[in-house]
């Protein structure tokens, strides 16, 4: 078979890629052994279309080729196979992902089939074209562009994160200076005195002001911080569930948790590690309008409505 090589080693390069990214972490997900074995096989789906498409590109075999696009296409179901899983598990944790960090699963999922066709496809073309050699280094180059522009930021590198007293005064709970809730049992003062960890987190840039309004995106760091760290809390005592407070006078935010295992420098690093939602990154330095109107309000505020009849922004947006 005149393609067989260049097929079966994009084949190989789509199903290395696959397995590269497949990894469970303290997220838990996806899980092992059945979610391992789930991706592993759609991965080598993905990896024999985007294999099979370039020699059949070269045949001008397009019979095959709208085959296979129809093929690639039903790997968009792969967003909703992961969100409704991920749904499916939500009423029974004591401490949700939320539905913005389950979505934003969902897209890293769906993304990393189409990298794992474009490897595919770039190997197979570079064998076919040149060397089995120049089909490797091309599906190498392809994936690394593929990891740099999926890489995801972590909260770290644009909020400061420290830890913070938790303090109880009265029936009040403040972390820091910032007020949580109020409790009133006396048993479970006297816990949370013993038990509680806290920290700030404040924003470094206007980027991190904005993701951490993010309701969604401080649910997510919660959920990241208490699958390593545990909780002490059922259903029944929400006095003790992780909770977030911001300051809406700074943008400030406080994390409270009274986790099983009281580690500070552990609740730290997984707050700066957690990843930032794409749905609560922060938009403001992307907006020419946003730096206009922040500089000087009243001009802002006049091109605003002068572009668009109802006020919005109009052809500036972008």
């Amino acid at each position: 078979m005149e393609y067989g090589g260049a097929i079966g080693l994009g084949l190989l390069a789509g199903i290395l890629a696959r397995v590269l990214m497949l990894r469970s972490d303290y997220r838990q997900y996806p899980t092992y052994p059945h979610g391992y074995s789930t991706h592993l096989f759609m991965g080598i789906f993905a990896a024999l279309a985007g294999a099979v498409t370039i020699p059949a590109l070269l045949e001008n075999e397009w019979t095959a080729v709208t085959f296979f696009l129809l093929v690639a296409e039903q790997f968009r179901s792969i967003r909703g196979m992961e969100r409704d899983s991920l749904k499916a598990l939500e009423d029974n944790e004591l401490v949700p992902r939320g539905t913005e960090y389950i979505e934003n699963i969902a897209r890293v999922f769906e993304t990393r089939y189409y990298i794992v066709i474009v490897v595919a496809a770039a190997t197979a073309l570079g064998a076919t074209k040149q060397s089995p050699l120049m089909g490797v280094i091309l599906g190498a180059v392809v994936f690394m562009w593929g990891a740099v522009l999926t890489r995801v930021e972590t909260i770290g590198e644009t909020v400061e994160v420290r830890a913070a007293p938790v303090v109880v005064r009265g029936s009040d709970v403040w972390v820091g200076d910032i007020h949580i809730f109020s409790v009133g049992l006396k048993e479970s003062q006297e816990f949370i005195r013993e038990r509680a960890l806290g920290a700030i987190l404040t924003p470094k840039n206007d980027e991190g002001r904005d993701t951490l309004a993010s309701q969604g995106q401080r649910q997510a760091m919660l959920h990241d911080a208490a699958s390593i760290l545990g909780v002490r809390r059922d259903v029944d005592s929400p006095e003790f569930a992780p909770q977030t407070k911001r300051d809406i006078r700074t943008g400030r935010v406080a994390v409270y948790v009274v986790p099983m295992d009281r580690d500070e420098g552990l609740l730290l690093e997984m707050l700066r590690r957690a990843p930032v939602l794409e749905s609560a990154r922060g938009r403001a330095r992307f907006m020419r309008l946003g730096y206009s109107g922040k500089r000087n309000p009243r001009a802002g505020r006049k091109r605003i409505g002068g572009n668009h009849p109802e006020g919005g922004l109009g052809s500036d947006h972008r």
